[in-house]
């Protein structure tokens, strides 16, 4: 007799149905391996633990109809308390949605608040909307935010509208325009910024992303909006979608964002936090995208943050 418990970790062979075709590997993992460590996934693809047809794959590969996912024996951690958001946080989330119909949801993010749990965080956007809307049966992040980044957030409603949605960000047909505020006063009105950026692990295990010429194309068009004494307000349009983009390339540039504790001056940020801006000082104001079932173009805008707007007041006197 097999001394191994019912619940002992086996192999899984998956078909994958033709809903997920398009999908990443690594996403349908972290959905099908909830509980499971992000880093535990990603040491599963690069030893080739997992494999599409008997072949080693690739984090970055999409899934196809019909492929056989082979996923290897793991523990999935049972998580016996989940902290749950707030009515009044639920309340707030509800209050900042700009745009939902049936195929997808537009949220105004707050600043301070991930786009999803993990890492010390019991629950994030994606979490409490799924608490908000339980009769929902699909909600998943079309894409994401930095945690003290606020702005437009896109979060499908349906399979079919994240694959479409995907596609349009990958084939970067999405117009993004993020607001910011850059340290000291740039002399340029416009200007492109083209250098590839790579991620890279820093000394203390904190992920940070450079400029190098090894890295992947990153674009990102800055064009001045106001000019004050020792900061500048910009328009931020990036071409690409590569992770921090706008804040590593506002650093590259010698004007990095003010409130950016990765890549910013820290003397900077304290003496801005003593004249009261406490957050990163980046929001996305604007995005033009097609629909994902109709094809009709959607022009949506979330209005500046108060505590921003506010900040950007007392500049001007």
């Amino acid at each position: 007799m097999s001394s191994e418990s019912a619940d002992t970790p086996r192999v899984q062979i998956i078909q994958i149905p033709a809903e997920f075709a398009g999908q990443r590997v690594d996403n349908f993992l972290f959905t099908r391996l909830k509980g499971v460590p992000k880093s535990r996934v990603y040491r599963m693809l690069r030893s080739g633990e997992v494999r599409i047809n008997g072949g080693r794959v690739r984090a970055e590969s999409r899934l196809q109809d019909g492929d056989m996912l082979r996923v290897p024996p793991v523990r999935v951690a049972e998580r016996a308390e989940v902290a749950l958001p707030t009515a009044l946080l639920q309340q707030r989330l509800d209050d900042r949605i700009v745009f939902e119909d049936d195929a997808m949801l537009v949220l105004n993010k707050p600043s301070g608040m991930p786009v999803h749990g993990g890492s010390g965080v019991s629950f994030g956007v994606i979490e409490a909307l799924r608490h908000l809307r339980p009769e929902a049966r699909f909600l998943e992040l079309v894409h994401r935010l930095d945690r003290d980044t606020s702005g437009l957030l896109l979060v499908a409603k349906k399979r079919s509208a994240l694959r479409v949605l995907h596609e349009l960000f990958r084939d970067d047909r999405v117009e993004k325009r993020y607001l910011a505020l850059l340290a000291g006063a740039w002399g340029q009105k416009k200007l492109l910024v083209d250098a590839p950026l790579e991620k890279n692990v820093a000394q203390g295990g904190e992920r940070m992303v450079r400029v190098s010429r090894q890295g992947k194309p990153a674009q990102t068009y800055f064009h001045r909006q106001e000019l004050f004494a020792d900061a500048t307000l910009v328009e931020a349009k990036p071409v690409t979608g590569r992770t921090h983009q706008i804040r590593v390339h506002a650093a590259h540039l010698g004007h990095p964002i003010i409130g950016d504790e990765r890549y910013g001056q820290e003397e900077t940020n304290k003496a801005f936090r003593r004249r009261g801006l406490k957050r990163l000082f980046l929001h996305a104001a604007k995005l033009v995208i097609a629909h994902p079932v109709s094809g009709v173009e959607l022009r949506l805008h979330a209005p500046l943050e108060p505590e921003l707007d506010a900040f950007l007041q007392q500049l001007r006197r």
